[in-house]
């Protein structure tokens, strides 16, 4: 019996690679589509269509044949940018991916939106899956447009054309290939640039292949219609430092960053790395998020799904060693 292909968009991103290298682990037939071909493939037995989520005829090309689409590619951006972009990818790019997937018979759509699109509940609340999602009641171009987005797509579900939904929360773990915000933070103590602990703060941590898995069961298990939270560990940024400290051997840094401090200077930070093109640390909205309610309950995925996430610290060792094996960093 002839395998049905799996189709991934996104695939050079941190979440989108990790899936790819689940889905070669359980021999699924697979098919990327990429902007432009990259060696982190090399060994790879997939497909490769190029395209972009902007171009529609590229993705009915990409998705011709496809039984299960897994949607990943976006835009995540917590320092200022550009709006209009950042719609167009997430919230047309993501319409064209519905568009293509209906055209060309795709039976089941994997979306990869975020714990950004949920309203964040006041006191600590626990958070699970909502009914619908409203970009009015959330801050910031990222967070709206992954509400948009999402809605998008539980509106478009049919008997035929099935839509599950995954909400990954702050994904650390190997192939930070694109060098994420906890990635910068990592590469920068292991070469002893991170100087500071923090005093504030904490979110929500998630091992990136256990989201990989979590969405390959949803592929395989979830139902249609359903969102599923793919979420791990409270961590706060001390607990975080602290965890790095042990893994390489250093101390803990003496300096304390305090609240005020870093709300004070994070415009000027966000005007160095829009200038440097580093990835974003400290921006007004990133700190926003290590404020804010992030007690999110996987409850659900855990019943439905069999989601079973490591510890946040085994996640964090096993992040410091593939850096250091990939760039050399130590």
């Amino acid at each position: 019996m002839e395998k049905k292909l799996c189709v991934i968009t996104g695939a050079t991103g941190h979440i989108g690679y990790a899936l790819l290298k689940e889905l070669e682990k359980n021999g699924e037939k697979i098919r990327i589509l990429i902007r432009k071909d990259s060696p982190i493939f090399d060994g790879i037995d997939c497909e490769k269509a190029y395209g972009d989520v902007t171009d529609l005829p590229s993705l009915e090309k990409a998705f011709e044949g496809a039984d299960v689409v897994y949607h990943l590619a976006g835009m995540i951006d917590i320092n200022a940018s550009d709006e209009d972009l950042i719609y167009k990818v997430n919230v047309e790019g993501t319409k064209n991916v519905v568009a293509a997937c209906k055209k060309c018979g795709v039976r089941r759509l994997v979306y990869a939106s975020s714990v950004d699109a949920f309203p964040p509940l006041p006191g600590g609340q626990v958070m699970e899956e909502i009914e619908r999602f409203d970009p009015d009641e959330l801050e910031g171009d990222y967070a709206k447009t992954k509400a948009i987005a999402t809605q998008y797509v539980l509106d478009s579900g049919t008997e035929e054309f099935e839509v599950v939904v995954t909400h990954p929360g702050a994904c650390i773990g190997p192939y930070d290939f694109k060098v994420s915000s906890a990635g910068e933070m990592v590469r920068m103590f292991l070469k002893g640039a991170f100087p500071v602990t923090m005093d504030f703060g904490a979110y929500n941590f998630v091992d990136v292949r256990d989201v990989a898995r979590g969405m390959y069961s949803a592929a395989l298990k979830g139902r249609n219609g359903a969102c599923y939270i793919l979420t791990g560990e409270v961590v706060t940024t001390g607990e975080l430092i602290h965890i790095l400290s042990e893994k390489t051997g250093r101390r803990d840094p003496k300096l304390v960053l305090h609240e005020g401090f870093a709300e004070a200077v994070a415009p000027i930070t966000e005007k160095y790395y829009k200038l440097s093109h580093k990835t974003p640390l400290f921006t007004r909205y990133s700190i926003r998020k290590l404020l804010s309610n992030c007690n999110f309950s996987c409850e659900r995925a855990k019943r439905e799904l069999g989601y079973d996430p490591m510890p946040a610290k085994q996640s964090l060792c096993d992040m410091v060693d593939w850096i250091i094996e990939n760039e050399g960093k130590k």
